[in-house]
């Protein structure tokens, strides 16, 4: 580990496919960092169990998304990438944690409320949903993590994190970083297609809500010509037309120019060319990403070896927090 260069964590759960939001929202902002910090990037796999999966599915998506990681830029050989059920450390201080947390805490995360409010009489909640903001921060804090990048609607878990962190500190001594919760200046939120109301979303019911990484260009295009726009028939960066206003998001986004630099573009011009336009954006951003990743799967003994590596170097650092915890809450050394 370089101690001279702060640590970030994030991860992203394997629960759905990847959207065009998860890539311009998180990756390619990751990649920006990544000569900056000490960066540690999982699959979040743990979590994604909160909701029953289909193994072949999950199993997929893990590989899938380890790919996406690697041909999107991030260097395997200057972050540590890993599977996160491959450092059993991570499960083992969520429950550490856990009996360091109260419930009212949980019960406060909106996840939980949300669900709460959405479950019909008949159903009932898993135990995973309320308590996985534990896990959470078990994440963050055994990689000693000063920064970690999130969305608005992500703050609230590295608050609770950083609660667990000052409570466990004060109880036992200094043993965890209290991490900062960063929200990058050039992470782009990528809004749905049909409802530009709400964030776009891998579990979206609607597929044109979404543009998946790995969509196909004709894919691309058909979800784009379907787009939520307005009757006004002008392209303008405003509130007042948020379907237009999320489209050029994403143009300013992948092109790393204004809003107002693309408001200027389209002067004149009607909504057919302004989404012929991105669709194509798109299309050139994504495509060299779409060929890397079927490499990448076509040859899985790499991706192993990678997530190998990465869980190998992730557990070093794991563990020896774990340690820590363990001796400071009073349990004997293992002699074995």
């Amino acid at each position: 580990m370089d101690k001279d260069k702060k640590i970030i964590f994030s991860a992203i759960k394997p629960s759905g496919e990847l959207t065009l939001g998860n890539y311009l929202g998180a990756i390619k902002n990751w990649i920006n960092l990544q000569d900056e910090y000490e960066c540690y990037y999982c699959i979040a796999d743990l979590h994604a169990i909160t909701v029953l999966q289909e193994p072949k599915d999950l199993r997929r998506r893990v590989l899938e998304i380890l790919a996406i990681y690697i041909a999107a830029g991030l260097d395997y050989e200057k972050n540590t990438l890993f599977v996160q059920s491959h450092v059993p450390a991570h499960s083992e201080a969520s429950w550490l944690l856990t009996c360091n947390t109260n419930m009212g805490e949980l019960s406060r995360m909106t996840q939980y409320k949300d669900k709460l409010t959405k479950t019909k009489e008949n159903e009932s909640i898993g135990a995973g949903l309320f308590s996985y903001p534990v896990l959470m921060a078990a994440d963050i804090l055994l990689y000693n993590t000063d920064v970690v990048p999130v969305g608005i609607d992500q703050k609230q878990h590295v608050e609770l994190a950083r609660d667990i962190a000052q409570r466990f500190n004060s109880t036992y001594s200094d043993t965890f970083t209290l991490p900062e919760a960063v929200m990058p200046k050039n992470a782009a939120k990528i809004m749905d297609l049909q409802d530009p109301s709400k964030k776009m979303s891998k579990s979206d019911d609607n597929e044109n809500s979404y543009i998946l990484i790995l969509d196909k260009p004709e894919v691309i295009r058909r979800k784009i010509s379907r787009a939520v726009t307005d009757s006004v028939g002008v392209v303008n960066y405003t509130d007042d037309q948020p379907g237009v206003k999320n489209l050029i998001d994403i143009i300013s986004s992948i092109e790393n120019i204004s809003p107002n630099d693309v408001v200027e573009m389209f002067k004149g011009k009607g909504y057919k060319d302004f989404k012929e336009y991105v669709a194509e954006i798109i299309i050139k951003e994504l495509s060299p990403i779409q060929e890397k990743v079927e490499s990448l799967l076509a040859n899985k003994k790499e991706l192993e070896e990678i997530y190998t590596e990465g869980a190998l170097k992730a557990s070093r650092e794991a563990r020896k927090t774990l340690s820590k915890m363990k001796r400071k809450i009073g349990f004997l050394p293992v002699r074995y």
